[in-house]
This record gives structure tokens, C-alpha cells and sequence, in this order.
């Protein structure tokens, strides 16, 4: 699939276009729930806790800005996989990628109709539940098709969107706080601090896909970096003035089933109750919007580098995107947003972001060394401290194993036997000696 037989990707994201992908891939739904949860496991340990977890974060993220900034192609991990550990580790990462994409969407979307049925009960069941699925995925999947430009700016209209009552729940908050209520810090176990922990590194998950989208980006091994960074510190301050604001107005907070709303209704009675509420739909809106982007492109970038049939690499002639990548994608999450068989694909995103991040965090040693000088680019974007930061990323990585359910284990390692079963029957020789597009 020579790039002479169809049009190439129109190359349109800037900076802050992909900052705004991470930012609705990280702020999802989770953040309008996650304060009375953290709160019951470590108390008022809580902000303290955001910071570190987004600190551990950053250490990953920053291994993925420094590989990122070697490559220009659609893909981000895959490529950096394939570059350092070959054809077969590539492939399981992109899979889990687009695996874990899938069922995500698809989760959120569900969290999109409950979220509604608080308002319009019919939501939850029926045809009107599978008709706004249809709607929104529809919509969402039409977007995606008609340009990169008109993506953007959806993604960027609903991550302002999420943000400003997020912004307002904090600054309005903050008149109201009782800094009492922020101390002492209590004792703290072991298992209560590495529970949250743990709890956190999925609550900052998404990241990853920033550079997925590198092939649509102006300048993406400038740019790429950047947004990773940005993303990390804006999501941190955010979620932890919100962590902050929720302990110092809600003295219930622990028992809460939804947190900002109901430290909202507070201080800012039923009106404050209903922003937060149509925050979280707007939030999970934009998370989708995302998923549908970041995950047709991987599965996009997999059939450029024929490791999927050619059907998923097309490039639709007038409007230069991955049409059939984004039309299937959106199809797999719409039968499985209706059937509701999502619930135990999901079990496999703790293993998804175990191989992706560590992954990731290898690569950026690996391509450093001598032998990979003229076969991949030249970093623009080099971490300091030499081998400890890729080095603490694979700690930060591995972490996810020590912490994950047998559920989650049995169902990442099932989802990889998927892909190298998918993998060993596309593989008939072709793509081993194509060149990688970086």
C-alpha cells in the first residue's frame, strides 16, 4: 500500500490539539467519583496522593515524550515497539491498544446513559437507550470521518467544556473551604497507601494515546513531547484542587456516591449539582470523542505496517482519514456498548497498560544505543539523569502487575493470546520486510 496508490494523511493537529486528546483521555468520568474513594482509603493523605501518582505518571510519560520525538508516524507505541523489541511485541502492544480503546469506549458510553437516566430514566433500557447509543456513536464516528481539523475541534469544545465546571467547582470551592477539615494527616498503613496508589495510576491512564495520532500532527516530534508534559501537569492540578475542594466542603464526602455533585449542592445548592452533573456528561462525551480518534488510528497504523489487511489502512480520498479504521472501530464499540459485553473485556486494561507503558519505557533505553543511529530518528526531546528515569518507568509500569486482580490478569492474558493468535494467522511473510514508517 504505497503511499502513490491513495492519498496521505492530512497532517492539521498543533500542540495543543493533542494536548487537549490527553487531557479527555486522563479526565474521563472517574474524577466526578474518585474523592470519596481515595478519601476512604487514605483520609486526608488524599491531594498528597495525587501529586505523587502524577508525579509517578510524569516519569512515564516523559519516557514516552523522548521516544515519541524519534517518530513522525500514525501510532505512538506500536512504533516505538516495533523500532526497539520487532514485529510480534509491536503488534500485542497495538492490539491491547486498540483492544483496551474499544471496551472503554464502550464502557463510557453506557456511563453516558445511566449518567442520563439520573434526569430521563427511559435511558437506561430499551430502545431509548440503544437509540442515544446509536446517536452519539453515530455522531461521533461521522466527525471522525470527515476530518482530522473537525475532530480537533470537537475534542477541544468538549475538553473546554469538561473543564469549566470543573474550574468553576474549584474556584467558587475554594471560598467556601473549611481548611479544618484538611487536617491531620491520620496514620497511614501500607495497604491503605499502596491501594490508592494503585487506584490513581488508572485514574491517570490515557496518556499513552497522545502520540497515536503523530501522523496527523503538524510538527509531532516537537509537539508530541510537549502535549505529554502539558497533559500531566494539567490533569494533576486539576484533580487535585478537586480532591482538595471536595475534603474541605463535604464532610460526608467518604459515605458519597457522587462526590462533586453532592460537595457541589453544598456550597452552590441545586445548580451547582446539576454543572457537575452535566460536566460528567460532557467529560464522558469528550472521552469518547477521543476514543474513537486514538483507536481507529492504531488500528489505522497496524494495516499501514501490514500487520492488518489493507481494508483497515485506507484512506478515505476526500476527506484523508482512516474511514474504515474509524466506521469498524465505532461498529465493535456499538455492539458492544448494546450487548453490554464490555464489562469483562475491561478486566483486560490493567495488563493493556502494563505492556504499553513498560513497553514504552524499554524503548526509550533500547533506541538510545549506537546500532539504532540512522535507522530511527534522532531524539528531539532527551530526558535528563541518563537510564534512571526509563528505569523508574519500568518500576512505575510494573506496578500495575503487583496490583492487579486475578480477574484482571486472567482476562489481559487472554485478550494477548487473542492477539497472537490474530497476529500468527496475518502473518504470512509480507510485512517482514517492510519498512517501518517513522
Amino acid at each position: 500500500m504505497s503511499s502513490a496508490a491513495q492519498p496521505a494523511l492530512r497532517r492539521a493537529l498543533g500542540r495543543w490539539d493533542l494536548t487537549a486528546i490527553g487531557i479527555n483521555q486522563v479526565i474521563g468520568g472517574a474524577i466526578f467519583l474518585m474523592p470519596s474513594q481515595l478519601a476512604a482509603r487514605v483520609g486526608n493523605w488524599g491531594p498528597l496522593a495525587f501529586l505523587a501518582v502524577g508525579f509517578a505518571s510524569l516519569l512515564v510519560a516523559l519516557c514516552f515524550a523522548e521516544v515519541g520525538s524519534r517518530f513522525e508516524g500514525t501510532g505512538g507505541p506500536y512504533l516505538y515497539t516495533r523500532a526497539a523489541f520487532g514485529r510480534f511485541a509491536a503488534f500485542e502492544v497495538g492490539w491491547m491498544q486498540w483492544f483496551t480503546r474499544v471496551a472503554s469506549y464502550a464502557s463510557i458510553a453506557n456511563g453516558i446513559a445511566l449518567a442520563l437516566g439520573f434526569y430521563w430514566p427511559a435511558m437506561t433500557k430499551g430502545w431509548s437507550r440503544t437509540l442515544m447509543l446509536m446517536v452519539l456513536m453515530g455522531t461521533l464516528a461521522f466527525v471522525n470521518v470527515r476530518g482530522i481539523r473537525q475532530s480537533a475541534w470537537t475534542i477541544n469544545i468538549l475538553t473546554v467544556g469538561k473543564l469549566v465546571p470543573l474550574g468553576i467547582f474549584i474556584v467558587v470551592g475554594l471560598f467556601f473551604l473549611d481548611p479544618g477539615r484538611l487536617s491531620p494527616l491520620p496514620p497511614l498503613s501500607w495497604e491503605s497507601a499502596s491501594a490508592a496508589a494503585l487506584l490513581l495510576i488508572f485514574i491517570y491512564g490515557g496518556y499513552d494515546v497522545v502520540p497515536v495520532p503523530a501522523g496527523e500532527a503538524n510538527d509531532p516530534r516537537r509537539h508530541v513531547p510537549f502535549a505529554l508534559i502539558a497533559t500531566i501537569v494539567a490533569v494533576t492540578a486539576v484533580m487535585t484542587a478537586a480532591q482538595v475542594v471536595a475534603m474541605g466542603t463535604n464532610p460526608g464526602l467518604k459515605a458519597s456516591a457522587t462526590p462533586l455533585a453532592d460537595s457541589a449542592f453544598l456550597f452552590m445548592g441545586g445548580v451547582g449539582a446539576l454543572l457537575i452533573g452535566v460536566g460528567s456528561v460532557v467529560s464522558m462525551t469528550g472521552n469518547n470523542a477521543g476514543q474513537v480518534l486514538t483507536g481507529s488510528r492504531m488500528l489505522f497504523a497496524l494495516a499501514e505496517n501490514g500487520e492488518l489487511p489493507r481494508f483497515f489502512g485506507k484512506i478515505h480520498p476526500v476527506y484523508r482519514t482512516p474511514s474504515n479504521a474509524v466506521l469498524f472501530t465505532s461498529g465493535v464499540a456499538f455492539i458492544l456498548a448494546v450487548s453490554g459485553s464490555f464489562v469483562w473485556l475491561a478486566m483486560a486494561s490493567a495488563v493493556a497498560r502494563l505492556v504499553t507503558y513498560t513497553a514504552s519505557s524499554a524503548s526509550t533505553l533500547v533506541l538510545r544505543q549506537p546500532r539504532f543511529v540512522g535507522r530511527v530518528n534522532p531524539a528531539t526531546f532527551i530526558i535528563p539523569f541518563g537510564p534512571v528515569v526509563p528505569c523508574l518507568g519500568v518500576l512505575v509500569s510494573m506496578a500495575i502487575l503487583a496490583g492487579a486482580s486475578t480477574e484482571q490478569l486472567v482476562g489481559g492474558l487472554g485478550a494477548l493470546a487473542a492477539g497472537a493468535a490474530l497476529f500468527a494467522v496475518n502473518n504470512r511473510g509480507k510485512a517482514a520486510g517492510r519498512r517501518l514508517k517513522v
